[in-house]
């Protein structure tokens, strides 16, 4: 059995294991669920990012976490915080993130999920603001952001984003500690 960092109503949040590599290397290579990233990821990339997310846990105590349903065990893929780095006027910034298996859209968990890590944030990590970034044509994303009370602070364009004119025109939001 699990052993969780924290929990919402349905959801099971934690580190990453070995194990996670096989199913959220499919989710990284479903062209629907990766449809606002520049390619689909392989199995190779999904390995180089669990191991950046346990080195992340490991120096902060916050990742992007992999996450479970609660009632199957399941694993749904991950929400949680990360690091930017990149270029901006904004960074580097804590961002909240979210990528689950298609099957399990639609049913309100990637909500969920952050209100909860946004609650985690605050509360047991002591941190003042969280941030988040989206392709401008991520409705879907943006969406969740303005349901957990973010706020839309500006569109930019992304660096990293350059080569990729469909998808270089980003959103930034935030959410400040109340």
């Amino acid at each position: 059995m699990p052993k969780y960092l924290f929990k919402s109503e349905r959801l099971g949040f934690r580190n990453w294991q070995e194990n996670d590599l096989e199913e959220l290397a499919a989710i990284n290579a479903d062209p629907q669920v990766m449809e606002f990233f520049p390619s689909t990821q392989s199995k190779e990339k999904t390995r180089d990012f669990i191991g950046r997310m346990q080195n992340l846990f490991s120096r902060k105590g916050h990742c992007y976490f992999a996450v479970e349903e609660l009632a199957t065990r399941e694993f749904i893929g991950f929400i949680g915080l990360g690091e930017q780095t990149f270029e901006a006027s904004f960074t580097p910034c804590i961002d909240i993130g979210w990528r689950l298996a298609k099957r399990f859209w639609g049913q309100g968990y990637a909500t969920e999920g952050a209100k909860r890590v946004l609650q985690f944030a605050f509360q047991n990590l002591g941190l003042s603001e969280i941030n988040s970034i989206a392709s401008i044509s991520n409705v879907k994303s943006t969406n969740v952001m303005k349901k957990i009370g973010m706020q839309k602070i500006l569109v930019f364009e992304h660096p990293i984003l350059k080569d990729y004119p469909e998808l270089i025109k980003c959103v930034f939001y935030q959410k400040k500690k109340s």
